[in-house]
């Protein structure tokens, strides 16, 4: 037996590529093997920045008894959580049945069918609080299989069906909620918050940046403003303007020290409404996330996916060590997980470029377009998507609906910011990839799941970030404030719809979503100004700081031309006496054009 992870394209798999474990990828072979040697499967999945990974290699997958009796008792597949979304969820979803506290290193004991018969997260090398340790559950599993395999296989059965009826849309009629029931669910989310720290629950406590992204698009700016206020005070933020991915103490102390691109992208969004509502604070939370993202994840050929949370200190591997120094001057900082996800991207695009046009700063904008058009060369081709990449390696993962969604978000974004018409098109071409009639679906499943029945289908459920569905609705919804295409915006309600009940009960859960119907169900606020062509010009901040859905800045020929390939948004829109001309629109219905004269502002 021997270890297959050395020719992965995933760092995370790479880096297990020495255990003595006889770790394989992801594959149809590694079930036919244990068909063949009539023994269960251990899947474990994890990703490259994931502090409890690393322990869990160290103290169980580097230890040659533990590799010993793994590779005698089981088929041992490794998945990149990240390069693998759909069976990370799927695999989330049946761990459920055993286990409330989901996350990662997330440990599946699977029969060579494929589904699940035990599950669990971290598992340490001797007993500690109650816990057992992960030899004496290697031994039990193998107990189980050995004597009571009736009763694994029929719970490993009963766990398959539960995933394979899972998010089954019901057949009921559907609508978006009203606006009554969404107050309903901004009161529970009220009735969650700390009022003593911020943000919602106890510990840990993560930005849930979507929840925030529905709050400010419901209109509940306090609440919003106040668990953005705490975070950028406490230690959840770094000092180099980004975030953690949680804080373990209910006062935000104790960060889990990894950075995701997610959860950062996600963040400099909602500062930046926070900012154009009012909090003038929210400006250098926002200049610093930018800077976090351009200096630190931008990695030439888009945004790496995160930041570890380990770095080697005096020859020491230290969680957190390299943070909470006093002088980083002479450390190493924490390795990055290169990995270029196209959705992540899609989202540090979209907010990047977004705020690039809202704080007036076009080297923000150009960033997020050289993100957008290296990931555009390296993972889109034929119309389609591949789902990620590393310097040298292209994965064969296939792309998934979040990668259509939010990858589309962030060019029509880019489109918005720099008036180039063709990221639109590319955005409109992604999103008739994965449309349906009434809705949206993945392009094309993990064939392995497929082939054992465990697609989990029509999965809305999000957390840190929007789920594909979300993702696909804010682009078909944005799509339509630009070109005024009623299919657009009747296929995000469509799509949305089903969903109510299951997201309005559990705001905390769905935010993205609720963010949506929201915006849907609203109206559409538009901005638009006109600049004379040749002509370099800022807009004014009174008309920056107003928080339109599109904020579009474009010159008068590019106008012309965009309205002529089917942006009804800009039809007919003029400059005023050959000067920078505002547009400030509802539902496409805009006030008289005011002109903003050159020398009452300034100019770059």
């Amino acid at each position: 037996m021997v270890n297959r992870l050395a020719e992965a394209m995933s760092p995370y798999l790479r880096s297990h590529a020495e255990n003595p474990v006889s770790w394989q990828q992801w594959s149809g072979d590694a079930f036919a093997e244990a068909v063949e040697r009539d023994v269960p499967v251990f899947i474990s999945i994890g990703y490259a920045t994931c502090h409890w990974c690393h322990v869990m290699a160290r103290e169980s997958f580097s230890d040659s008894e533990v590799a010993a009796y793994l590779n005698e008792h089981f088929v041992c597949i490794k998945v990149d959580r990240e390069e693998h979304p759909e069976v990370d969820a799927s695999y989330l979803a049946q761990a459920a049945a055993f286990t409330q506290g989901l996350g990662w290193p997330l440990s599946i004991f699977a029969a060579p069918e494929g589904a699940a018969f035990h599950a669990g997260t971290y598992f340490p090398p001797s007993p500690a609080g109650g816990r057992p340790s992960f030899r004496q559950v290697l031994e039990a599993v193998v107990d189980a299989w050995a004597n009571r395999r009736d009763v694994a296989l029929s719970t490993s059965q009963a766990v398959g069906a539960a995933v394979r009826a899972a998010g089954e849309r019901s057949a009921e009629a559907a609508r978006l909620p009203t606006r009554e029931q969404l107050t309903a669910s901004v009161g529970r989310l009220e009735h969650a918050e700390d009022t003593l720290f911020g943000g919602f629950g106890g510990a840990p406590k993560f930005p849930v940046a979507p929840v925030i992204g529905f709050l400010q698009a419901y209109g509940a700016d306090d609440l919003a403003t106040r668990t953005l206020t705490a975070m950028a005070r406490s230690p959840l933020r770094d000092r180099d303007g980004g975030f953690f991915r949680y804080a373990t103490q209910r006062d935000w102390s104790e960060p889990h020290y990894e950075r995701m691109l997610y959860d950062n992208a996600l963040l400099l969004g909602a500062y930046t409404r926070a900012w154009q509502s009012g909090d003038d604070d929210a400006a250098a939370v926002v200049e610093g996330i930018a800077d976090f993202l351009i200096d630190t994840l931008y990695v030439g050929r888009g945004f790496a996916s995160g930041q570890d949370s380990e770095s080697t200190i005096d020859g020491v591997r230290s969680e957190g060590g390299y943070y909470t120094a006093a002088d980083r001057g002479g450390l190493e900082p924490p390795a990055l997980d290169d990995t270029v996800l196209t959705g992540w991207n899609g989202l540090a695009i979209e907010n990047l470029a977004r705020a690039g046009i809202v704080c007036a700063r076009p080297d923000w904008v150009a960033t997020a377009r050289s993100a957008a058009d290296e990931v555009l060369r390296r993972h889109g081709g034929d119309g389609g998507l591949v789902r990620a990449s590393t310097a040298d390696t292209v994965s064969s993962a296939v792309a998934t609906l979040e990668d259509f969604g939010m990858f589309a978000c962030g060019l029509i974004e880019l489109a918005c910011a720099t008036g180039e018409g063709a990221y639109l098109d590319r955005a409109r071409e992604l999103l008739e990839r994965v449309a349906t009639p009434d809705g949206f679906a993945e392009p094309r499943h993990d064939d392995v799941l497929a082939a054992h029945g465990l697609v989990l289908r029509d999965d809305p459920s999000e957390g840190a970030y929007p789920s594909g569905v979300s993702a696909c609705v804010r682009a078909s919804r944005m799509l339509w404030l630009l070109t005024g295409e009623r299919d657009a915006r009747d296929r995000a309600e469509s799509a949305i719809a089903p969903f109510t009940e299951q997201a309005l009960a559990n705001p905390v859960g769905f935010g993205a979503l609720l963010e949506e119907a929201s915006r849907l169900g609203g109206a559409a606020s538009q901005t638009v100004v006109v600049v004379p062509d040749d002509t370099a010009f800022t807009v004014p901040e009174t008309v920056r700081r107003q928080r339109a859905d599109v904020l579009l800045q474009v010159s008068e020929s590019r106008a012309r031309e965009l309205a002529a390939s089917g942006i009804d948004l800009l039809d007919g829109r003029t400059t005023v006496g050959d000067a920078p001309t505002l547009y400030v629109c509802e539902n496409f219905a805009c006030r008289l054009p005011e002109r903003l004269d050159q020398e009452r502002f300034s100019t770059r």
